[in-house]
């Protein structure tokens, strides 16, 4: 049996072929990573990121240089926050629909130490970046913001869970009546 005939059962019902499957699943996750490490180049670096001050300066020209420095350090670390979020909320997206047990049983501490793993060596590739600096500050904004995204879906997912049983509950109980 190839592996294009062979078919998976995928959580929400669908019969896929597990190629296509995977990459629906993995695929997003993939191009995020990647997403990532060119924007850990000189591409985001805080020179290159610097041109938003431009704006912020236009728009409140009484704005100090301090005032601006800060500004731009926050929408800096939002950007770690924010990347790595969706980073995790994707990497759960692969793991709760994976096709091996353990990923989906486990996929809240799977995503969580991949992303981790990822905001790691990120750090260390930055190192070798001459307009980046690694920072273990940097790759712990990312793993918090990794966390964030995985407890707002473990949220979301444990309130449709509870929808879930209070409507079979109440179905039971018209049909009961």
């Amino acid at each position: 049996m190839t592996g294009e005939t062979l078919r998976i059962r995928v959580q929400n019902g669908d019969d896929l072929p597990s190629k296509r499957g995977r990459l629906r699943r993995y695929g997003p996750l993939v191009v995020w990573a990647v997403l990532i490490f060119i924007g850990s180049g000189n591409v985001l670096s805080a020179a290159n990121t610097s041109v938003l001050l431009r704006v912020v300066h236009y728009l409140i020209p009484s704005a100090s240089p301090e005032s601006l420095g800060v500004f731009h350090l926050l929408i800096r670390k939002a950007g770690h926050l924010t990347e790595y979020a969706i980073l995790a909320v994707l990497a759960a997206r692969a793991f709760r629909t994976s096709s091996r047990d353990l990923l989906r049983r486990q996929w809240f501490w799977a995503a969580l130490i991949l992303v981790v793993l990822y905001a790691l060596s990120d750090e260390f590739h930055q190192s070798f970046v001459p307009t980046r600096g690694a920072s273990i500050y940097d790759s712990l904004i990312d793993s918090i913001g990794g966390l964030i995204g995985l407890t707002i879906v473990w949220w979301r997912r444990q309130r449709k869970t509870r929808q879930e049983i209070l409507r079979t509950r109440t179905a039971k109980a018209d049909v009961a009546a």
